[in-house]
């Protein structure tokens, strides 16, 4: 009989159990889901005993928990579907095809050959159900060992920032055609089972109707959904109307599946993979956002919990350890091999291919899904469900540490800036990157940009619009929140593009969130290798950026998007090339404003020099009071921050040889 206070009390500590859990393996960083799941198995008779468990979790408790844990199943698999994105694989399908089939068809093949041996071994004939035909058991088996779990993988790409990188852009193509293999196998395994739900009395052949099901829901579905997108701008926000046909849709889908005979998680994820992907990205967030506040916080704990309950690890003996050592085995080298050859096949560096072969050994929550699917049609046994989450534990909290080793944080934030480098194609002959931030008006930096390129063609003007990382979804990889973070951030700076426009140098926009900001941007630095850097003065990131710099650097006063008219360009003189460089820009960047050029420090008789040949082409200088003005009343300088002495100075290594004040472009339109 159910005691609903006793049920809340259940709800309660399993929410508590399970974030503390998620929280303790982050700091680690481990996939709290890694956590979560390991809390449930230790609430369970693997911990506890079974008495104590079912004394603190009562069996006659546990079919309303069960209910909850199954809403909750149909929530995420819908998520995983709504975040399967086909143009990751776009331009990547021959690798992407190539490692997708090898990493499932290797330990798909493993793990039939594992059950056959587990059958045909006496010691642990025992692992297979009695119920259950020897097929239907091999071949779950295989399916179980081939999947990989697509969120856990992006959520890791995600937190480690790979997903900007070659490898990681390769990893999610791999990992979205793998979901699409992975789970049509599962589909057919399940079909080949001859198993029909709690609908035993439909006919047979019911499960072929799923066929014109799934066509049906790309070809007619899909389509009409395009309805919510339209929605979604209309109204500026997910309305209530908007949610409402989501989670219908998604209800019906899951029924639909699940009378059809195959399961109703597929049916959610087939609804959340057809939702409208083009242009749609804030719009599936914002669906993401509402989803986890029930999902994470309630109803994935419950499931993780009950998938606990049915763990026992105290029932393994000691004739369990060869075929746990063996399912580990399995999975992981088949896995890992299956994928590094497939990668291999297609001229994928080694390096690469094994961080693939990694990546792709990521099961987390899917596989545990999957297992439970398993165990409730009889596939499994209790035994065999307890190794095989083991191994679903294992696999996943070895991807971040082995990942670490191949694939390390530094080189993670090379590979994105050239990337990033890589997009913007090399037409461009000088090229100026400009630090923007956001809240500011960045029109005076482009303008100083230009003023810098002096008329140089090709050019353009880079405009780095990097915002620190948000809080990631729990529920989701993380590319929702990136994808629509980085859509607000196009839209801010197109203001920027059309005014680069008028003024006839062409603006690209680099935006993205970072979980290191100033690391992301040294590496930015490096890589594009600009002819010059505008930067607002109280940027965080400016020492770091200027000591990777070695060209001339514009910093802007922060607050003076409209300066002085009559304000100088301040230049800090240094002997060498380095000053005489300076010179140059600020002599651009006066001509080009409109105001005078304030030279601090005395470079004797070559300053004068350049101030005789400048003035002679029509370039004014300040007086000698405004010289020797302070450098913060300034709104624009040229030069980098001298974090010792607080004072500006330029760190240019252009030219050796002196600069012909006389000849040096000036303006658009000048030559040498």
């Amino acid at each position: 009989m159910l005691d609903f206070a006793v049920l809340l009390a259940l709800l309660a500590l399993i929410i508590v159990v399970a974030r503390l859990a998620g929280a303790a393996v982050a700091r680690i960083g481990i996939p709290p889901v890694v956590g979560e799941i390991g809390a449930g198995v230790l609430l369970g008779p693997s911990l506890l005993g079974m008495q104590l468990s079912q004394d603190l979790f009562p069996v006659d408790q546990r079919g309303f928990l069960d209910v909850l844990a199954r809403v909750g199943l149909v929530l995420f698999m819908f998520v995983v579907g709504l975040e399967l994105d086909l143009s990751l694989v776009r331009g990547r399908e021959k690798v992407a095809v190539s490692v997708s089939v090898t990493s499932i068809a290797l330990p798909f093949a493993l793990g039939i050959g594992l059950a056959h041996l587990f059958v045909s071994s006496g010691a642990t004939e025992a692992l297979k159900p009695a119920d259950a035909e020897f097929w239907p058991f091999a071949l779950f088996m295989g399916a179980a060992m081939s999947i990989t779990a697509f969120p856990v993988l992006a959520r890791i790409l995600t937190d480690r920032r790979m997903h900007r990188t070659e490898t990681g852009g390769l990893a999610l193509a791999c990992a979205a055609t793998d979901d699409i293999i992975a789970w049509t196998l599962l589909a057919v395994v399940l079909a080949i089972a001859g198993v029909e739900g709690e609908h035993s009395h439909l006919p047979h052949w019911a499960i072929y109707l799923a066929v014109p099901f799934v066509a049906l829901a790309v070809f007619v579905v899909r389509p009409a959904l395009g309805w919510l997108t339209t929605a979604y701008r209309k109204a500026g926000e997910l309305t209530p109307t908007i949610l409402s046909v989501v989670l219908v849709g998604m209800l019906l889908f899951s029924a639909t599946t699940d009378l059809l005979g195959i399961h109703y998680i597929f049916g959610a994820f087939l609804f959340g993979a057809i939702i409208p992907h083009e242009n749609a990205a804030a719009l599936r967030h914002e669906i993401l956002v509402r989803l986890e506040q029930i999902s994470v916080l309630l109803l994935l704990p419950v499931f993780f919990l009950l998938s606990g309950l049915k763990v026992d690890i105290r029932g393994l003996g000691a004739e369990h350890i060869v075929p746990m050592l063996g399912i580990l085995a399995v999975a992981i080298i088949g896995k890992y091999v299956g994928a590094y050859v497939g990668a291999r096949l297609q001229s994928v560096p080694h390096w690469q291919a094994s961080s693939l072969g990694l990546l792709m050994n990521t099961r987390g929550l899917t596989e545990l899904i999957i297992l439970n699917v398993g165990l409730e049609k009889g596939l499994l046994s209790q035994e065999l469900f307890t190794m095989m989450v083991v191994m679903a534990l294992v696999t996943t909290v070895m991807t971040g540490p082995l990942l670490g080793l191949v694939y390390p944080q530094r080189r993670v934030a090379r590979d994105i800036a050239e990337a990033e480098r890589a997009a913007l194609g090399e037409e461009a002959v000088d090229r100026i990157l400009v630090l923007a931030r956001h809240g500011q008006d960045n029109r005076l930096p482009v303008e100083l940009a230009v003023a810098a390129l002096a008329g140089a063609r090709p050019a353009e003007i880079v405009l780095a619009d990097l915002t620190a990382q948000g809080r990631p979804l729990e529920v989701g990889s993380g590319l929702s929140l990136d994808l629509a973070e980085m859509a607000a951030a196009m839209e801010r700076q197109q203001v920027l593009v059309h005014h680069g426009e008028e003024l006839g140098v062409p603006v690209r926009v680099i935006a993205h969130p970072s979980a290191d900001v100033e690391q992301d941007l040294v590496e930015l630095v490096g890589a594009l290798a600009p002819q010059g850097l505008v930067v607002w003065s109280d940027d965080p990131a400016l020492t770091a950026v200027v000591a990777a710099n070695e060209s001339p650097v514009v910093v802007a006063a922060t607050g003076t998007t409209t300066p002085d008219p009559d304000a100088p360009v301040v230049v800090d003189w240094a002997t060498g090339s380095n000053g005489e460089a300076a010179i140059v820009l600020g002599a651009r960047l006066a001509l080009a404003r409109g105001t005078t050029l304030a030279l601090h420090g005395d470079g004797g008789r070559r300053q004068a020099a350049a101030r005789a040949a400048l003035e002679s082409r029509g370039v004014r200088f300040a007086d000698p009071a405004a010289d020797a003005g302070p450098l913060a009343a300034v709104p624009i300088a040229v030069g980098a921050l001298d974090a010792a002495t607080a004072t500006v100075r330029v760190r240019a290594e252009l030219d050796a040889a002196p600069v012909d004040f006389a000849a040096v472009p000036l303006a658009a339109g000048a030559t040498v």
